[in-house]
């Protein structure tokens, strides 16, 4: 299983990617280890998330919703309800 994510950065632009694990992903995004993209655009929030049964097809979901304008994405966010992350110790 893969996810594949948006967040939201702190300008307000929205990034998309795509991880078998996906709090680890974020917390390397939150420590500016993660995409080039997302370094120095913080605080960054998970606004929306997919799961895909393997990484062929999470790279083309990827691709696809990336090539969305911004609207079709803000369609996407809009269509789910996310849970909040578990508290890390």
């Amino acid at each position: 299983m893969v996810y594949v994510y948006l967040l939201e950065c702190g300008d307000g632009s929205l990034y998309t990617g795509i991880t078998p694990n996906l709090w680890r992903r974020i917390e390397l995004h939150e420590k500016g280890k993660g995409a080039k993209y997302t370094r120095g655009r913080g605080p960054l929030t998970l606004r929306y998330v997919e799961l895909q049964l393997d990484l062929g097809s999470a790279l083309r979901r990827e691709r696809e919703i990336k090539r969305f304008p911004r609207a079709k994405k803000e369609q996407l966010i809009a269509s789910v309800c996310l849970l909040p992350a578990p508290k890390h110790s």
